[in-house]
């Protein structure tokens, strides 16, 4: 059975236990067995594993994990130590410069402090084959993360969610509860920063919001590498 180490796993209890995971977890068996599978087993559920339900401030929805060689470890838009940050993480960098004045082009890629910060940084499929993305889209990831949408809707504490582009505009139905704050904006895809991603103050939005509510703004400067200035 999963074991994720904090509160998810009393809150997603039922949700292992279903058939419709346990479908999906048969169909997981033969993937990683005969096929390149990406993140690794052992790093689907971290997004959950670092940022627990009772820790979570912000909420960031992505599609689906990285499906090249080394860099998903399940965070979406993070990638894994050493590995260069991909386009779309690089506009998110650049946007946070813009609107925060942070830096972060010369810290690596790999984002798990601001998931320790309370940046739940969820995919809506956890996991994909090698070079085929949306390869196990409609497999049944869906339920599982609808559902972990679903209780952080319902939780009294005001949250933010970040949508960037359809896929994650797609889950805006699942978010009812006033108390949040829900800021849609296009993908920062090279594809589409520009229509909307680039200008939309995301970051300072999502931390002026939390301090109104009474919470701690989230610290989106990462780490300085070792020899960066």
């Amino acid at each position: 059975m999963v074991n994720i180490g904090n509160d998810w796993d009393d809150l997603l209890k039922s949700t292992f236990e279903s058939e419709s995971y346990q479908q999906l977890r048969r169909f997981l068996i033969t993937e990683y067995r005969t096929q390149t599978i990406y993140p690794d087993m052992y790093d689907i559920f971290n997004a959950l594993r670092y940022t627990s339900f009772s820790d979570t401030r912000v909420v960031i929805i992505g599609q689906d994990p990285y499906h090249g060689a080394g860099q998903a470890h399940g965070l979406c838009f993070s990638v894994r130590e050493g590995i260069t940050p991909p386009p779309s993480l690089v506009n998110i960098f650049k946007e946070q410069l813009s609107d925060l004045g942070i830096d972060n082009t010369n810290c690596g890629g790999t984002l798990t402090s601001w998931a320790k910060e309370g940046v739940l940084m969820l995919n809506a499929v956890l996991t994909v084959r090698e070079a085929q993305p949306n390869s196990h889209r409609g497999k049944g990831w869906e339920q599982v993360t609808d559902k972990i949408i679903s209780l952080l809707n319902d939780r009294e504490q005001p949250l933010v969610f970040l949508l960037w582009g359809g896929n994650a505009r797609a889950k805006q139905a699942l978010i009812t509860n006033p108390n949040h704050l829900v800021l849609t904006c296009a993908h920062p895809s090279p594809l589409s920063a520009y229509n909307g991603f680039f200008g939309c103050r995301h970051f300072s939005k999502a931390n002026e919001f939390l301090k109104q509510t009474g919470s701690q703004p989230i610290n989106w400067q990462l780490p300085k590498r070792s020899g960066s200035l």
